[in-house]
């Protein structure tokens, strides 16, 4: 798995990629005040008007999310001859990086969502639209305006978002040669769907229900881990896609994928990113944006669906349609790694029954232990020696009290808060776990692991807990040492 450092260094490579759009657009309207009173005409709360603001909403919002990320993103879609139009046009026109095919269509109106806000609730949405299918002419216009981008050689398009909305844009013949044409260019189509028929997205390459949806569109149920991943393998089987990512609120997202080669379906489950959650509105666009970006800037699709879980998470912690930048993203995945560092420092109990789990699971357990003081390369060069001879690393680490038994007055150099924060900062170690006795002899007595990992300046006969291993049918790895390292060293040096 992609940590957050090395997810957030990949996000220089949007700035090549290029995402078109194709769906259904409208005006979010936002309509903000407050409540004092209740109106004397009936049982109903009186808003008190205090700001408004308008913004692009439905493909739109997916359009505002690449432009946040710096990425350029072309918008297809369908606006009505009015001023809602004119102001959907405005706003996407001022969209640094991107491009708009706003196509009007004559007696059909600009679909307008206008949400009533007090307190960080919505009190009341009111929407104006109309849900009939376009007329054919523009739905001709629809159709050749996405072909002469994705068949443009000056600006290849990396990816294509079907953003369906269920407001007539993307109709069943429309859809169907969307995807046909994406395929013909060997462009990859996001699809945010709409409705229970998924057999209409066949021959896409991702489709992204939530929970709910994805259980409207199977008949199954979707509560857990198992229950989704089934409705998914379904889903990918009956409708013909390849790859399906369920978002789940607070349980994240899921992502099930037919490989290349058809040999089987891999699966994902990606935790959520912990935050409290003020506004879902958009938080599907986000999620369309950021896969497609990522897909159209070949960053692959696992590594694209946990960005865009990551993006998500941010985006439902602001209030109303919000977008995510680049540099806000990447500092939220680089704290996730500080995050999920101190997740990995554990007490006794939860590592012997990690170890437990891993171990019934048929994965190979390995444990190490020691004062590491002051990390240096030879402890680096020994972790991962460690991990490369098993699955799971667990790293024991001297408390404070027995480091100065052991290494005397003076001893450690850093407290062992900071010396477990460092260790489990390391990609290579699993989890971290403090003890207070002089030897680890009660954590290998517990934990049995099946590999015992120490430095060869030691022989096995001189390793604790070297017999209770091998007595299960573990083994003892000496791992080599790199010369010209030692903490005891360095400490003489600086205090000299």
């Amino acid at each position: 798995m992609t940590d957050g450092a090395d997810l957030a260094a990949r996000l220089e490579a949007l700035a090549q990629a290029r995402v078109l759009i194709v769906g259904d657009v409208m005006l979010d309207r936002f309509v903000y005040g407050a409540v004092d009173r209740v109106s004397p005409e009936g049982p109903v709360p009186v808003l008190r008007v205090e700001r408004e603001a308008v913004m692009l909403g439905g493909a739109g919002n997916v359009l505002r999310n690449l432009s946040a990320l710096g990425v350029a993103g072309a918008l297809v879609a369908v606006i009505g001859e009015d001023a809602a139009g004119a102001r959907l046009a405005e706003l996407a026109g001022d969209l640094p990086g991107a491009e708009d095919g706003l196509i009007q269509a004559p007696n059909r109106p600009t679909t307008i969502k206008e949400r009533y806000i007090a307190a960080g609730q919505q009190l009341l949405r009111a929407d104006r639209e109309t849900r009939g299918a376009l007329a054919p002419d523009v739905a001709g216009q629809v159709l050749e305006a996405v072909c002469a981008r994705l068949l443009d050689g000056e600006k290849p398009v990396g990816a294509l978002v079907l953003s369906d909305y269920g407001k007539g844009v993307l109709d069943d013949v429309t859809i169907r040669a969307l995807i046909a044409a994406a395929g013909e260019a060997g462009c990859p189509v996001v699809v945010d769907p709409k409705g229970r028929d998924y057999g209409l997205y066949r021959g896409a390459s991702l489709v992204t229900p939530n929970r709910r949806e994805l259980a409207e569109a199977t008949g199954l149920p979707t509560g857990e881990d198992d229950e989704v991943v089934a409705a998914a393998r379904a889903l990918i089987e009956d409708a013909g896609v390849a790859a399906v990512l369920a978002t789940r609120s607070e349980r994240g997202m899921t992502l099930v994928a037919t490989r290349a080669d058809r040999s089987t379906v891999d699966t994902w489950h990606i935790p959520a990113s912990g935050r409290e959650v003020y506004d879902v509105s958009g938080a599907g666009d986000t999620v369309a944006a950021v896969l497609a970006a990522g897909l159209a800037a070949g960053i692959g699709l696992e590594d694209s669906a946990r960005l865009a879980n990551a993006a998500a998470g941010i985006v439902v912690g602001k209030l109303g349609t919000a977008v995510v930048g680049r540099d806000e993203l990447r500092r939220s995945l680089l704290a996730s790694d500080l995050m999920a560092a101190e997740a990995k420092v554990v007490d006794f109990e939860t590592v012997v029954a990690q170890a437990a789990r891993w171990r019934e699971a048929g994965l190979v357990v390995g444990f190490t232990n020691g004062c590491f003081d002051l990390l240096h390369p030879g402890h680096i060069s020994l972790f991962e020696q460690a991990r490369g001879a098993c699955d799971y690393l667990i790293v024991g680490l001297n408390s404070d009290a027995s480091v100065q038994r052991l290494k005397g007055a003076g001893r450690p150099v850093q407290a062992e808060a900071a010396r477990a924060a460092v260790l489990a900062s390391l990609a290579s170690v699993d989890l971290v776990v403090v003890f207070s006795e002089e030897t680890p002899i009660k954590l290998i007595e517990a934990l049995k692991p099946d590999v015992l990992i120490k430095g060869a300046d030691y022989r096995e006969d001189q390793v604790v807990g070297a017999d209770i291993v091998k007595a299960h049918g573990g083994r003892v790895l000496l791992a080599e040492l790199t010369p010209g390292h030692s903490t005891s060293e360095t400490i003489r040096k600086l205090s000299g």
